[in-house]
C-alpha cells in the first residue's frame, strides 16, 4: 500500500493543488462576489431594512398600545373600585336609614298599642264602675225593701212610706260601712 501511495504522489506532484485556487478563479470569484454584493446592497438590503423597520415600529406600536390599554384598564379598575366603594357606602346608608325607620315604626306601633290598651283598660274600668254603681243601687234597693218588710213584720206596723224607708235604709248602710272599716 505504501508503494501505491508513493506512485500517486509522484504522478500528481505536477498537478495543481486542490486547496489553493488558481489566479483566474480568484479574479472571477472576486468579480462575481462584487456584483452579488452590489446587487444585494442595492436591492435586497433596503427591503430587509424596511421589513426590520416595519417590524420594529409594529412592536413598538403594539407595546405603546398595550401600555395605553393597561393604563385604561387601571383607570377603569380605579373607577370601578371607587363606584363599588360608593355603592357600598350608599348601601350602608340605606341599611342604616331602614334600621332607623324600622325602629321608629316599631316604637310608633308600640305607642299606639299602649294607647289602645290604656283606652281599653279605661273603658273597662268605667264599665266596671258603672256596673258596680248599678249593683250597689240595686242591692240598696233590695236590701232596703227586705229590711223594710222584715221591720214591718217585726214591728207589726206598715212602713210603706217610701221617703222614710229610703232614709232608714241609707242610715243603716252608712252605719254598716262605718262599722266594717
Amino acid at each position: 500500500m505504501n508503494a501505491h501511495l508513493l506512485f500517486r504522489a509522484v504522478v500528481y506532484a505536477n498537478a495543481p493543488s486542490p486547496v489553493i485556487p488558481s489566479v483566474p478563479e480568484i479574479i472571477i470569484g472576486l468579480i462575481a462576489f462584487a456584483i452579488l454584493f452590489f446587487l444585494l446592497k442595492l436591492k435586497a438590503v433596503p427591503l430587509f431594512e424596511k421589513a426590520y423597520e416595519a417590524r420594529t415600529s409594529a412592536i413598538q406600536g403594539g407595546m405603546e398600545r398595550a401600555e395605553v390599554a393597561q393604563r385604561e384598564a387601571e383607570a377603569a379598575l380605579h373607577a370601578y373600585t371607587a363606584q363599588l366603594s360608593e355603592a357600598r357606602g350608599e348601601a350602608q346608608t340605606i341599611r342604616e336609614e331602614a334600621r332607623v325607620q324600622g325602629a321608629a315604626i316599631i316604637e310608633d306601633l308600640r305607642e299606639k298599642a299602649q294607647e289602645e290598651a290604656n283606652r281599653i283598660t279605661a273603658a273597662a274600668r268605667a264599665s266596671i264602675e258603672a256596673e258596680r254603681q248599678q249593683a250597689i243601687t240595686s242591692l240598696r234597693h233590695e236590701v232596703g225593701s227586705l229590711a223594710t218588710e222584715l221591720a214591718s213584720k217585726i214591728v207589726g206596723e206598715a212602713l210603706d212610706d217610701q221617703v222614710r224607708q229610703s232614709g232608714i235604709v241609707d242610715r243603716f248602710l252608712v252605719d254598716l260601712e262605718k262599722s266594717g272599716k
